[in-house]
């Protein structure tokens, strides 16, 4: 790491020495200004064509701008509401006063849309979904986040309040690895939990300036793991946008939010911008969603109107793990155990399990210094500590969790290096369903807790024999015959009521001290001292160490990557480097790092692209490829190829092949972890010491006949591939109507997952050895193939409204295969958003005129779909609507902005995963200040 640090260093001064030779800046002047009223336009922006060079207007309407490049240059100005305007400057001695037009007041055939729509997005050779610092301020969720499952093709994923996942195209689940989250190009992967953190910590609302969501495989151009897609922010340079700004927000489930940014500009002798500061502040504080559904799990051998109970969906520690002792619904048990049937341990629900006050605060400061007017030099430090509630294969609770990231940015108009940090400390997050096992079996063991139920069962022989119409005893047949069993079953059938005052008398007496000599306990009840110390005992001792459940998670990763653009006059050409070093450090909590154990695993990668117009520039033609080396797997390449041809302005057809990969995360490299009903582990050398679950069976059932074991041969993990081919259309209609449709086809091979697998039966009939079950991760062989349509569609009118609608289809073809291995779609097939809004308008009612108003509602509609998370969390995702809307005014004089608005406003509560929480309403007040 140390060497990595010096050659960075050493790369910046280079840089840095280049950059300071640049000519001498020369400085632009203006003012921007309504051309009809000539009112100075604050907050104007003002760009240099073709470049990323800008600036913008102060509270008097004026700007400066460094300039080193030969004139004259075409300045571009943009003003939310007016008509983009292009000046053409030939010095930098005389000012520049751009007067700008409203909209409205240029009649019907100005384009409404380009103010909204960059040319990058039509341009783009790949479906990109976007939002801008004006859509994060309308959008009628709750927060920016959450509305952008309102764009075209995006699923969102709640495993609580706090916690939500952004996915695309589907493979969709609560734990993101197949997409990839940047905020201004770093990673916001948690090393050790190898997934993105969503935006629980994340940007702060009031620093974004944009957020893209880059649809379908990428990883010619973002890297590894943009697989299924790339949720791309980037946050206000504090040159763009100085000043102070807050907002406090409050609603119901008792959401407090309160956001303060702190952004300033420090000039030279000369005037000119030099350094820039920006500070970040956010707190949320809210009591989350209960996950409560008490359906039975796909797992449960019974239903809800089962006696003996049944494996709910979130009851934790009633999954029935010893199958057999718990199972008598079988013709021995029915004869030797009549009513008995199947039962299950009582279990914890989840509400007494995690702490549903979900919290996050989140601080970010950066600086920026311009060694010259192209050049700028960057550090970022963010930190984010919270606790909110998380599904994966299990349910939990990430308690304290803290997250910070370091960046160091060089970059000019041709260069970028930049080299960050990311540390996480998992501080007191816990397994919700391994500490209901754990909980349970503190009073007694599994086995010692069925025998006492079925023991106790056995009390109520005299009671069953003397049911009406109850064959005699001993009852029921000899083996092979089955009349007076079924004779039994229908009598107790009848009985039901009986049976069910039977059952619990049964769970009673397990759940209490039972048998005295197996030593049991009572089993602890909730809110009891007794309850609340070894719960506390548990989920404050890490898993190995001290029996409880408790993560200790310390991972890291470091990462450096530099690029260089060549524009030589054949083509316009980009190259660059990655380099990442994972240091995981969870001793032996999550990976196999015990006794001392260091893992450590780094990749490295590189790519060029090439980009040439043809056809008077019509016709963008754009070639790509990456080349990609783990340490632990083969040298993979990722090609990618497109061309944008524009028929005229405004008009972009694309087509485009795409690839990407994902890596073996580091816990399907070196994962160690028990769940209770089975140890989890990675798989970076293979496996072929142990037996099928399928041949264990047969071992049993065959009078232990050893050559019915089968020992599983499973290679060693290696990355996933995609490829996929895009068709689209991207255009303005009538000035005011924007489209962008597309169709895709995408081939998956190497699919990872996992297979389960267990210890083999000793050969010694005289040794009891015990019995392991592992679930190893394992790529399948079977190739899959997914294909889908979507169209968005905006319509723009009377300079301040909009209608917009998008429909999206996702379909999934397995080509056949059977393979468990194969990841869960969990996508629905049809979904669409329709929606209205409006901004900055008049509102007229009598005598009262208001200014400023802004509204926007937006109605959801998804189709039912199966949702496959693990055994415990596997099932049906029942079709669903809601509507999200808000209304907000802008007080000039205060300069605030008022907004009152809703998540599902109807209050539909509905799941978004299964074996999460039903969302319901969510209202909210907020009040923003903005001081440029």
């Amino acid at each position: 790491m140390g060497s990595v640090v010096r050659i960075l260093t050493r790369l910046l001064w280079c840089v840095w020495l280049a950059g300071v030779t640049v000519g001498y800046a020369q400085t632009i002047t203006g003012l921007v200004k309504d051309k009809t009223t000539g009112e100075a336009l604050i907050g104007a922006r003002i760009m240099v064509k073709n470049s990323q060079v800008g600036t913008m207007s102060d509270a008097d309407g004026k700007f400066k701008l460094n300039y080193t490049d030969k004139f004259p240059v075409v300045l571009v100005f943009h003003y939310v509401g007016y008509q983009q305007l292009e000046v053409n400057v030939t010095t930098a001695a005389k000012p520049v006063v751009a007067e700008m037009l409203e909209v409205e007041s240029v009649g019907p055939e100005v384009v409404i849309v380009d103010t909204r729509i960059t040319e990058k997005q039509k341009e783009s050779p790949l479906t990109v979904e976007s939002m801008d610092v004006i859509g994060i301020k309308e959008t009628p969720a709750a927060n920016f986040y959450e509305g952008l499952a309102n764009l075209k093709g995006v699923d969102l994923t709640a495993s609580s309040l706090g916690f939500k996942i952004i996915n695309t195209r589907g493979f969709n689940s609560t734990r993101p690895v197949r997409s990839l989250q940047l905020i201004d190009g770093v990673d916001n992967q948690a090393p050790g939990l190898n997934f993105s953190l969503g935006n629980f910590m994340g940007a702060s609302e009031l620093d974004v300036q944009s957020v893209e969501l880059v649809v379908g495989a990428s990883s010619a151009q973002y890297g590894p793991n943009a697989f299924n897609g790339v949720v791309n922010m980037t946050t206000k340079s504090p040159f763009l946008h100085p000043g102070f700004s807050a907002m406090v927000k409050v609603g119901e489930r008792d959401l407090t939010e309160i956001v303060v940014r702190h952004a300033f500009v420090i000039n030279n002798s000369a005037g000119d911008a030099k350094w820039g500061f920006k500070f970040n502040y956010s707190l949320m504080k809210a009591y989350d969603w209960m996950a409560d559904n008490m359906a039975p799990t796909t797992q449960s051998l019974a239903g809800t109107n089962n006696p003996g109970g049944y494996d709910a969906v979130n009851r934790y520690g009633d999954e029935n793990i010893t199958t057999g002792a718990n199972n008598f619904s079988d013709n021995y048990g029915r004869r030797n155990f009549p009513g008995l049937n199947i039962y299950h341990r009582t279990g914890y629900l989840e509400k007494d399990l995690v702490d549903y006050n979900t919290r996050s605060i989140k601080l970010a400061a950066a600086a920026y210094f311009k060694p010259t007017a192209k050049t700028e030099l960057i550090y970022s430090y963010n930190f984010g500590t919270g606790t909110t509630v998380y599904q994966g294969d299990n349910r939990y609770s990430l308690k304290d969790i803290i997250f910070q990231q370091h960046r160091l940015e060089f970059k000019g108009d041709k260069f970028m290096v930049r080299a960050y940090t990311t540390q996480e400390d998992a501080g007191r997050s816990y397994d919700a369903v391994f500490t209901a096992l754990l909980l349970e079996r503190y009073s007694k063991s599994d086995n010692f807790w069925s025998q006492d139920y079925s023991n106790y069962w056995s009390r109520m022989y005299p009671r069953i024999r003397q049911l009406p119409g109850m064959p005699g005893v001993p009852v029921f047949d000899q083996p092979g015959q089955t009349t007076n069993l079924h004779i039994a079953d229908s009598v107790l059938g009848a009985n039901y009521d009986s049976l069910l005052i039977w059952h619990q008398l049964a769970r009673n007496y397990a759940d209490g001290i039972g048998n005295p000599l197996f030593g049991g306990l009572p089993r602890l009840q909730p809110g009891t001292p007794e309850f609340v110390r070894e719960f506390n005992r548990i989920i404050n001792n890490t898993t190995f160490i001290g029996g409880g459940s408790r993560f200790w998670d310390k991972s890291a990763l470091a990462h450096i990557m530099g690029e260089y653009k060549f524009t030589p006059k054949f083509a316009e050409i980009k190259v660059g480097v990655n380099y990442r070093l994972y240091l995981p450090n969870s001793q032996g909590t999550i990976f196999s790092d015990t006794s001392g154990k260091k893992i450590t695993n780094d990749e490295i990668g590189s790519f060029i692209t090439a980009e040439k117009k043809f056809l008077a520039d019509r016709l963008k033609v754009n070639i790509a490829l990456r080349i990609d080396k783990n340490r632990n797997f083969n040298t993979l390449f990722s090609p990618a190829a497109s061309a944008v041809y524009s028929i005229r302005k405004n008009h972009n057809f694309r087509l485009s092949f795409s690839s990407a990969l994902r890596n073996p995360t580091l816990q399907d490299q070196y994962l160690y972890y028990n769940v209770g009903r089975a140890i989890l582990i990675g798989n970076i050398e293979g496996v072929d010491t142990l037996v099928t679950l399928s041949s264990l069976v047969n071992f049993y059932n065959s009078a232990f006949n050893y050559d019915t074991l089968e020992f599983a041969k499973i290679k060693r993990v290696r990355p996933e591939r995609v490829r996929s081919i895009e068709i689209g259309y991207k255009g303005t209609l009538f000035g005011h109507l924007f489209i962008d449709a597309s169709a895709y086809m995408s081939w998956y091979y190497d699919f990872l997952g996992y297979r389960l697998v267990s210890t083999a039966p000793s050969r010694d009939p005289n040794v009891n050895r015990p019995i392991t079950v592992y679930r190893v991760s394992a790529n399948t062989d079977d190739m899959v193939v997914t294909n889908g349509f979507s169209i968005a569609t905006t319509y723009f009118f009377k300079q301040h409204y909009s209608v917009n609608g998008n429909y999206s289809y996702n379909v999934l073809d397995r080509l056949g295969s059977i393979d468990p291995i194969i990841p869960a779609f969990n996508t629905p097939k049809h979904k669409f958003n329709i929606g209205v809004s409006g901004r900055e308008f008049q509102l007229k009612m009598g005598k009262i005129n208001i200014r400023n108003v802004g509204f926007s509602v937006n109605y959801k509609w998804v189709e039912g779909f199966l949702f496959e998370g693990s055994p415990q969390f596997t099932g049906y995702v029942p079709t669903y609507d809601l509507v999200d809307a808000q209304v907000n005014y802008r007080d000039n004089k205060l300069k605030t902005t008022f907004k009152l608005g809703a998540s599902n406003l109807l209050n539909n509560a509905q799941y978004q995963v299964y074996g999460g929480p039903k969302i319901g309403r969510l209202a909210y007040f907020s009040a923003t200040v903005d001081l440029q």
